[in-house]
């Protein structure tokens, strides 16, 4: 079907120009990167913008490197190329694992991982490894830059932190300099292209350090700092992992939906988490099946 709504379409060249089109409409201007969300907003006739700012004629979002210890992924960025790059594949395992879960290749090819943050809705597959690795978003405007930290980035369900006349200018996570093992565990109605009834993010690290994320079972993703403070320093026994498995309840808000009931949400989070932990720390210690091996 389509499209009904009028707006004003534009394709920048540069950042400057985006920034002072993003001035310019404020919150009736949308920026367009692989626009797998805010098409079908338009054509579902959720969203009614102005205008439509399309970057992906600005050469400088479509970066993705490694620099002085920290990865920086532009707005462009698709979840494909997440996926094919030997440097998020080598430093940042988990994240790799997490983008190939998004919906379908199709959608990969042209979904990108700033795009998915922005629609922050509350299943997003990119949250937790995210808040795991402690990301950044970086957000410029007229009136200057502004760094946010992932952990406050999402704000609500569909809700940022991005003010009108922002554009997000890209995302940075610093290398882990030492030992890792990751778990991106994805609960879904089916194999194939489908939302998270329940995702939980996992990363060990050396001194027995652990980084644990939920998403789709509360408002945001967020982190799971009962259960971090109650595994960090200890070694991974079966005892301790009963332990961090009780606090579960503490952590997650699950609710009722088409998708699942809270109460099988609540179940199947508290059995990813046992078996995540436990494929993390394998992997970690290099005894755990390949990234992308699902183990529910």
């Amino acid at each position: 079907m389509a499209i009904a709504h009028e707006f004003e379409y534009f394709k920048p060249e540069s950042l400057k120009e985006a920034i002072n089109l993003a001035a310019k409409f404020g919150e009736k201007g949308r920026p367009l990167a692989g626009g797998t969300d805010l098409v079908v907003k338009i054509n579902d006739e959720i969203e009614f913008p102005d205008a439509v700012i399309d970057l992906k004629g600005i050469d400088e979002l479509k970066k993705l490197e490694l620099k002085d210890g920290k990865l920086f992924i532009g707005p462009l960025v698709t979840f494909t190329e997440l996926i094919n790059s030997p440097v998020v594949r080598d430093k940042f395992p988990l994240l790799r694992e997490a983008s190939g879960t998004v919906a379908s290749s199709g959608v990969r090819n042209r979904a990108t991982l700033v795009g998915n943050i922005c629609s922050a809705v509350p299943s997003l597959d990119s949250g937790t490894p995210l808040l795991v690795y402690q990301a950044e978003v970086l957000v410029k405007s007229k009136d200057g830059e502004r760094t946010i930290p992932i952990g406050e980035w999402f704000t609500g369900p569909k809700k940022n932190a991005l003010k009108p006349g922002e554009i997000v200018v890209g995302v940075t996570i610093d290398e882990i300099t030492g030992k890792q093992g990751g778990c991106y565990v994805k609960l879904g109605r089916y194999r194939g292209e489908d939302l998270a009834q329940v995702g939980i993010g996992i990363l060990s690290l050396e001194n027995n350090e652990y980084r644990i994320a939920f998403c789709a079972v509360g408002p945001v993703a967020a982190r799971a700092e009962k259960i971090e403070n109650l595994l960090n320093g200890k070694e991974l026994t079966d005892e301790i992992i009963g332990e961090a498995k009780k606090l579960v309840p503490e952590e997650i808000s699950p609710i009722d939906d088409i998708r699942a009931t809270g109460e099988y949400r609540m179940h199947m989070a508290e059995v990813m988490l046992v078996r995540g932990l436990k494929e993390a720390t394998a992997r970690l210690n290099g005894e755990g099946t390949e990234y992308g091996t699902s183990v529910i």
